[in-house]
């Protein structure tokens, strides 16, 4: 065999193992752009706003395409579209008000009373009593609580959580995870109500149609979305709402606004049994 024919035999072979490991690793799964729906053309030039359903739209007279309505004009917009879509859907299940949610709603708690025979430490996993802690009460789990507790005390002061994840963590730190959450939940409480901070354009925002998150039914994702055509998870149609309705450009998966709006619809379902499919 030539030198050629040498090239391309090995060409060869190596073509039909690159094929084969394809074959053997590839998922058939990939990421594709959200659709966008078509809004129908206003004869006179005028905005035309689409509900999120892909079907359901309103011309706005007086505001040119391009243009961008007030608050309070979009609000008004949003109303109709819904009030219009619930005509058109009677028997829909749509939720108006979504469950109370402690994490949104949440009131400011009183300390716990000190307790009067001052703070102790756990025992030592074997057993062995262990002298009490200046570093506050100390909840144990794993087996290096013990080690854990004196370096819940050491930085007892510090700004940062003291406690180890599967050891001994202290109830300062579990204010520092309950106020770190909150302060999540909350940004994507702003997020969802600001149009601007959704990158709209023509001042509608997600609570406009979905007052306090009402409607989102997190707990039912993944499931078939008949818009994208495709099983979607909860931010595919946060895009698709942003992307349509609000006018604006999706947002990566990563972006902090995605995730704080995921985590402030999902407190505002606590609660609710998870059940995903479900329509």
């Amino acid at each position: 065999m030539n030198f050629q024919n040498k090239l391309l035999a090995g060409l060869v072979a190596a073509s039909s193992l690159a094929g084969g490991a394809a074959l053997a690793t590839g998922s058939g799964l990939k990421a594709e752009p959200l659709p966008q729906h078509k809004v129908p053309v206003s004869p006179d030039g005028n905005l035309v706003v689409g509900l999120c359903d892909g079907v359901t739209s309103m011309e706005v007279v007086g505001v040119k395409d391009g243009g961008s309505m007030t608050r309070d004009q979009a609000q008004a917009v949003s109303t109709a579209l819904m009030a219009e879509w619930r005509r058109k859907n009677p028997d829909a299940n749509w939720d108006d008000v979504p469950l109370p949610s402690r994490a949104v709603a949440q009131t400011a708690k009183p300390p716990p009373s000190p307790d009067p025979k001052g703070p102790r430490s756990p025992p030592a996993v074997d057993g062995t009593p262990q002298k009490p802690s200046a570093g506050g009460s100390v909840k144990s789990g794993g087996q290096n609580a013990a080690a854990g507790a004196s370096e819940v005390a050491a930085k007892k002061d510090a700004h940062l959580q003291t406690g180890h994840t599967y050891g001994a963590f202290s109830e300062r730190d579990e204010k520092i995870w309950a106020d770190s959450t909150q302060a999540f939940v909350e940004e994507g409480n702003r997020v969802f109500h600001d149009a601007a901070a959704l990158g709209g354009t023509i001042a509608v925002s997600c609570d406009m149609c979905h007052p306090d998150a009402a409607n989102t039914h997190p707990e039912t994702y993944p499931k078939y979305q008949v818009q994208l055509g495709r099983v979607a998870m909860l931010r595919d149609m946060i895009n698709w709402c942003i992307q349509n309705p609000v006018r604006g450009k999706p947002l990566a998966d990563d972006d902090p606004k995605m995730k704080a709006m995921e985590a402030y619809i999902y407190a505002r379902r606590k609660g609710v049994p998870l059940e995903f499919g479900k329509h």
